[in-house]
């Protein structure tokens, strides 16, 4: 039996897996700063790409894309502010902020992705 936080390790790598085999390119996993992590960083094409992975064993008390709440998405704003900071070469490029969301078993329930799930706003 796996704790919650290797079930969420498990749930990234799948995340990451899938969408590698939708042609985006890695840049960064679990990136932090003070005030705020981004679990992954990744290109589609030229766009550069803030990944939230959420998963959720059950849907009983919300699923696990509800689980981005508006302080949630500050926090990853946050990290991708600072993530442009130390990296200016991916400043010019456009960018946007998906969530993979899963639930069930994080191996293998359903997975969901949501390109622009939310915004600067």
């Amino acid at each position: 039996m796996t704790g919650p936080h290797e079930r969420g390790r498990s749930g990234e790598r799948r995340a990451e897996r899938f969408l590698r085999g939708r042609g985006l390119r890695p840049l960064a996993r679990n990136y932090r700063c003070r005030g705020g992590e981004i679990d992954l960083v990744m290109l589609d094409g030229p766009t550069l790409v803030f990944i939230e992975v959420r998963y959720r064993r059950s849907d009983r008390y919300g699923s696990a894309e509800a689980t981005v709440t508006v302080p949630k998405q500050r926090r990853i704003i946050h990290a991708a502010r600072h993530f442009l900071s130390r990296h200016r070469r991916f400043a010019d490029r456009p960018g946007r902020f998906d969530v993979v969301a899963i639930s069930g078993h994080a191996a293998e329930g359903p997975l969901t992705w949501l390109r622009g799930a939310f915004g600067l706003d």
